[in-house]
């Protein structure tokens, strides 16, 4: 056999289920329409990026920045017209996370609900995983 030949072989599966991949982030309807509206009068930027920082008194928390471009290292995510990117440092603390938009009386937020955090701050800003 050749250097340059590659053998494949293919096999039906019928009796075991195929898992669906977890998506990187998912945003809510509300969060896609928050974001589209920040994004409205911001034709400079193309998307929201989402980060991790190493702050507060639990250990990490979230940023949220607007981006011009994604950098070579971003995992994008599509959503319903609107771009979010992750940045490589916040790629594997977000796996699996629902980002939403909330309103209440006193505030107005993103909330990320994110099933790989193990513990939180009194205040709710940090985490750790």
């Amino acid at each position: 056999m050749s250097a340059s030949m590659v053998r494949a072989t293919v096999r039906a599966v019928s009796k075991r289920k195929i898992l669906p991949t977890r998506a990187a982030l998912t945003l809510t309807p509300a969060a896609v329409n928050k974001i589209r509206t920040l994004l409205q009068d911001k034709p400079e930027y193309i998307g929201l990026k989402v980060g991790v920082r190493t702050r507060g008194c639990n250990g990490l928390t979230y940023t949220l920045d607007y981006t011009k471009e994604k950098a070579k290292s971003d995992e994008e995510v599509l959503q319903d017209g609107v771009r979010v990117f992750i940045e490589k440092k916040a790629q594997l603390t977000l796996l699996g996370t629902e980002m939403d938009f909330v309103e209440s009386k006193l505030s107005t937020e993103f909330v990320f609900n994110n099933p790989n955090i193990k513990g939180t701050c009194g205040c709710g800003e940090s985490f750790n995983i």
